[in-house]
C-alpha cells in the first residue's frame, strides 16, 4: 500500500472519508486537544489540523513508518494523550477489546477517542461474486468485521463513557474486478487472515469475471458499498459526590 500510494492517481477515498468525519466531529464537538495520538492516519491530515491548533502531534502506524504501534500492547508515554483518533486499523487486530483497552488507557481524564474502520456489510458485491468463483469449496476471503451493536458493547466493556456507534457506507462504481481489487491493494484494505484461500485458478477467475459482469448495470459496472463503523468515547473519572 505504501508503494501505491506514491503514484499521483492512488485511490484514498476510503481514509479521506474517515479524516474528513474525525475533523467534523471534532469541530461539532468542540473538542480542542493539545496532545494528540493519530494511528493509521498515513495522509497526514488529521496531524496537520491539530497540529496548526497548536497540539502537539505522536504519528503512530501499525506497520507503516519508523514509529511502528503494536495495537495489542500497552501504548507507552510519558504523558497521556487528551485525543486518540485510530483510523482504518482496528479491523484487522485478533484483541480488538484489548487493543480498545490500551487505547481507553493511554487517555488523560476528559479525553476522547475516535476509531474508524470497514464494519460489517462491507464488500457484499465481492463477497458474492468469490463465492460463486469458489463454486462447492468457498474459502475465506476477508476476515471478520464489526458490526454497530458490537462495536458499543465494546466500547463499554472498555470503560470508555458516553460511548457512540454509528456507521455510513460509501457506494463506489467499478468497471471491471480487476480495479475493485487494485482499490483495495492500493488501500491497505485487503484481507489480513493468517491462512487465507488459495489463489484463484483460471476456471475459478473466468467466473469470478463472470460473477461480476452479470452484477453490471447499464453502464456496465457494478457498485461496491463499503460500511464506515466509527467508535467514539470518553475517559471520564466517576468521582464519589460531596456531602
Amino acid at each position: 500500500m505504501a508503494h501505491l500510494q506514491a503514484q499521483p492517481d492512488s485511490p484514498r477515498y476510503i481514509v479521506d472519508d474517515m479524516v474528513d468525519d474525525v475533523l467534523d466531529r471534532l469541530s461539532f464537538l468542540r473538542h480542542q486537544p493539545t496532545r494528540a495520538l493519530i494511528v493509521g492516519e498515513w495522509t497526514g491530515t488529521v496531524a496537520a489540523s491539530l497540529a496548526a491548533s497548536g497540539a502537539a502531534i505522536q504519528g503512530r502506524d501499525p506497520v507503516i513508518g519508523p514509529h511502528t504501534l503494536n495495537e495489542e500492547a500497552p501504548i507507552t508515554n510519558k504523558e497521556s494523550f487528551d485525543f486518540i483518533a485510530s483510523l482504518g486499523t482496528l479491523d484487522t487486530v485478533n484483541d480488538l477489546p484489548g487493543a480498545l483497552l490500551h487505547l481507553r488507557r493511554a487517555l488523560a481524564d476528559g479525553g476522547l477517542m475516535i476509531a474508524s474502520f470497514l464494519g460489517a456489510g462491507s464488500l457484499p458485491a465481492l463477497r458474492a461474486i468469490m463465492l460463486e468463483a469458489d463454486a462447492d469449496r468457498p474459502a475465506a476471503r476477508i476476515h471478520p468485521q464489526v458490526d454497530v451493536r458490537a462495536g458499543g458493547q465494546l466500547l463499554q466493556r472498555c470503560g470508555f463513557a458516553d460511548p457512540v456507534v454509528d456507521s455510513h457506507h460509501i457506494d463506489v462504481r467499478f468497471r471491471s474486478l480487476s480495479g475493485l481489487v487494485n482499490d483495495l491493494r492500493a488501500q491497505g484494505l485487503g484481507s489480513c487472515l493468517a491462512r487465507y484461500g488459495a489463489p484463484l485458478g483460471k476456471a475459478a477467475l473466468a467466473r469470478a469475471q463472470q460473477a461480476f459482469a452479470a452484477r453490471a448495470d447499464a453502464d456496465g459496472k457494478v457498485t461496491e458499498r463499503f460500511e464506515i463503523l466509527t467508535l467514539s468515547g470518553w475517559a471520564k473519572t466517576i468521582r464519589p459526590p460531596k456531602f
